[in-house]
């Protein structure tokens, strides 16, 4: 179980139930399939899989979770084909033009009809708590799924208080200075940004195999383009892409962590050596990730 997109949370308060009292409280909201009139449903879900029984994963101060989501799936299109069918006959039988607040109408008794039939897919959101460091760090490329988790887990235990990982110097700027001339010894650049003017609606350029040293990237950054996001290696253990918001992304570990993964017998034990690495290596890399752009951010 190696993640492979990062969004880190800060725990507002210290978090103080033990994996088996998350267990017992994440079973109020155990997922389920959906119902004949549902568009989706979304709960709890064993992060060893389907053959498992506990709701959470504990490895030292961290414990993983995962929420599961099932969606209905009806194609826009064949929605329009059938509105469009419906909204033909009426006009032809009775004469007369079907108008917007009509076909509205028409198209939500459509899905209501359609919706039993629908074929499901489902999705999985991984995250852990780690209570020592007081972070929340989830596996999603985007801040909605995130959400979608936090969502739930502070439905399910009724309040779950933290905040975006804010610093205290901005990701965007650091890393331009990095590519300026001015790089930190612990983050090696490699071969891809994207540049953005700083204006609305400015120009954005991306490069990928490229050396940014060269220079074309340094006139860029002398019209005063800014880096949104940059791939660097972190002690050629892990290799990620920065974003100006500080979420990491292609998060890759390399192989001098998976070499330490040894071969295990079983899946359970393997997940479990996996992610006892993991959350070790990130226990290392993310408080240094933070001092790098100058700590957290001062309240207020």
């Amino acid at each position: 179980m190696w993640f492979k997109n990062l969004l880190i949370y800060r725990l507002s308060q210290p978090f103080t139930l033990t994996p088996e009292q998350l267990h017992e409280a994440l079973c109020e909201r155990v997922t389920r399939e959906c119902g004949s009139l549902e568009m989706s449903t979304i709960g709890w879900a064993p992060p060893l899989g389907r053959d498992a029984e506990l709701l959470t994963h504990a490895v030292a101060a961290c414990t993983m979770v995962c929420a599961r989501r099932e969606e209905r799936v009806l194609p826009t299109a064949v929605v329009r084909e059938h509105l469009a069918q419906r909204v033909a006959e009426i006009e032809e039988a009775e004469g007369r033009k079907v108008r917007r607040r009509e076909q509205m109408e028409l198209k939500e008794n459509i899905l209501t009809e359609l919706m039993p039939r629908a074929f499901t897919r489902a999705s999985s959101t991984y995250a852990y708590i780690d209570g020592e460091h007081g972070w929340l760090v989830v596996d999603a490329a985007s801040a909605k799924r995130a959400e979608e988790l936090i969502t739930l887990l502070r439905e399910t235990l009724g309040s779950f208080p933290l905040k975006p990982l804010e610093v205290a110097q901005s990701p965007a700027s650091v890393m331009t200075a990095w590519l300026a001339g001015r790089p930190v010894r612990e983050f090696q650049i490699q071969d891809e940004c994207e540049l953005r003017d700083t204006v609305e609606e400015g120009g954005v350029v991306r490069c990928r195999r490229q050396d940014l040293a060269g220079g074309e990237i340094q006139a860029h950054l002398e019209a005063g383009k800014q880096v949104a996001r940059l791939a660097v290696e972190w002690h050629e253990r892990l290799a990620l892409v920065l974003t100006e918001e500080l979420a990491i992304k292609r998060l890759r570990f390399l192989d001098v962590i998976l070499e330490e993964a040894a071969e295990a017998e079983d899946a359970a034990t393997r997940f479990d050596v996996d992610f006892a690495l993991m959350s070790l290596e990130l226990g290392r890399f993310i408080p240094r990730l933070i001092d790098t752009f100058g700590g957290i951010a001062e309240e207020g």
